[in-house]
């Protein structure tokens, strides 16, 4: 559940933004996310259903003057949302084809119940990487311990 996911290249990303209504806490909706969350993993997880992975991200409040322009969301009064949900799939048409099934609809209806609104954005992968000094590091372990039980 909280282990890393791996983002093929090609997959689309939905984003989608939860602005939960006025006095309604994470706590109230953690439960109504999670069995939605799992619906999409179980159900529309495989090749069929295109689902490759999601994050659920809180809103924490920090704003990022220096990957900001004209002040950015600080200038704006903060963030319009307070729960950020991301998911990948293999295409947008899987995407939709499971967000109109019935099973999706039901666990999306019960955390609509506490949200003011929510967008949900598509977007393509244009690039993605990591250090390749730490990709280096990682293997140089599991090549110093092979050389070290030949010796």
């Amino acid at each position: 559940m909280f282990g890393p996911v791996t983002i093929p290249f090609g997959v689309r990303m939905l984003f989608n933004t939860v602005k939960l209504k006025p006095g309604v806490t994470i706590d109230d909706v953690e439960l109504a996310l999670a069995e939605m969350c799992n619906v999409v993993k179980e159900t529309y997880g495989d090749g069929q259903g295109g689902f490759v992975a999601g994050q659920v991200m809180r809103f924490a409040g920090f704003v990022s003057d220096e990957g900001s322009i004209d002040g950015g969301a600080a200038a704006q009064g903060g963030a319009d949302h307070d729960l950020a949900i991301v998911t990948y799939w293999r295409s947008f048409e899987q995407h939709e084809r499971s967000h109109a099934d019935a099973v999706f609809r039901e666990k999306f209806a019960q955390l609509a119940t506490h949200c003011e609104h929510t967008t949900e954005l598509g977007y393509e992968l244009l690039w993605q990487g990591q250090p390749e000094a730490k990709v280096a590091a990682d293997a140089k372990p599991a090549a110093t311990k092979a050389a070290m039980a030949s010796a």
